[in-house]
């Protein structure tokens, strides 16, 4: 089992100096990655379910905080969850997500995606809320044609992308493509991590039987499709509080990473609740 940690910057604030103390001490307790969430814009009436936003949540750009991350540690590894994937261009989102992995020397490999919730945040990019699925499935598909094509270029033709010999560098530190992680709570997220991604990281609140139905479906699709599917990996939230052998029943599952978030803002109180997750599970 993998254990990482999430820093929401709308709970957390976007003051550098405790970011980068919160990302030496997970680093320093021993978790494995650092997560980040994305909304590129929020609005008086934004809900998702029935939890209102409040606009003036402040959402750090995920990407610059990872690069801020990374620079102010070693090893831990850099995660999204979720990047709004269709919100982006994969010709851009290419470039940015190959430079922050060259630049921390490859360690930019837990992106995960998804496809966002408010349909007035996919209007303020010109984005078709109803296909922002289509998009993020083509999306995947540029991102990994431009990660793995040489100085030839390459081209692709699709319903929103269209790309003629094209090349993107640098490349991925010492590899060919990137991870990419199938972040939703909808059986259309299950599949796009059987068909497409290399792990699935289930969200919202769902019950024991819908989690389990959800990733019995990823694995069904990746095999239906060729694919293997246990090389896929399944992550999932877990509790900061949560006791050893809970760990132990969700690997029993299939869970391969729990991402854990802090209860509190307070660096000291911090400190001492990541240190004893860490003791606790021996990380």
């Amino acid at each position: 089992m993998k254990f990482g940690i999430s820093y929401s910057t709308p709970h957390h604030g976007v003051d550098p100096d405790k970011l980068a103390a919160f990302a030496r001490l997970a680093e320093e307790c021993g978790f494995e990655s650092l997560y980040v969430p994305e909304h590129i814009v929020l609005y008086p009436g934004a809900a998702i379910g029935p939890f209102e936003l409040p606009p003036t949540l402040p959402y750090a750009d995920p990407l610059d905080t990872l690069t801020f991350v990374a620079a102010h540690t070693e090893r831990i590894l850099l995660g999204t969850g979720v990047l709004l994937l269709p919100y982006h261009h994969p010709v851009t989102l290419a470039k940015r997500l190959a430079t922050i992995d060259v630049l921390s020397k490859g360690r930019m490999r837990l992106l995960t995606v998804g496809l966002g919730a408010l349909p007035g945040e996919a209007r303020a990019v010109g984005v078709d809320f109803a296909g922002r699925g289509r998009r993020a499935d083509e999306a995947i598909d540029v991102l990994r044609l431009l990660w793995a094509g040489g100085a030839e270029g390459v081209s692709f033709a699709g319903e929103f992308f269209d790309l003629d010999g094209l090349c993107s560098f640098p490349k991925p530190h010492a590899a060919t493509t990137l991870p990419i992680h199938v972040g939703g709570s909808s059986r259309a997220a299950a599949r796009r991590a059987g068909l497409r991604g290399d792990g699935f990281y289930p969200g919202g609140r769902l019950r024991p039987e819908e989690l389990a139905a959800l990733w019995e479906l990823a694995r069904s699709t990746a095999a239906e499709a060729g694919r293997d599917p246990d090389a896929l990996e399944y992550t999932r939230f877990g509790a900061i509080d949560m006791p050893a052998g809970r760990a132990e029943e969700l690997a029993a599952q299939g869970v391969t990473r729990l991402v854990v978030s802090p209860s509190t803002t307070e660096p000291d109180e911090q400190r001492a609740e990541l240190s004893a997750f860490a003791e606790r599970f021996s990380l």
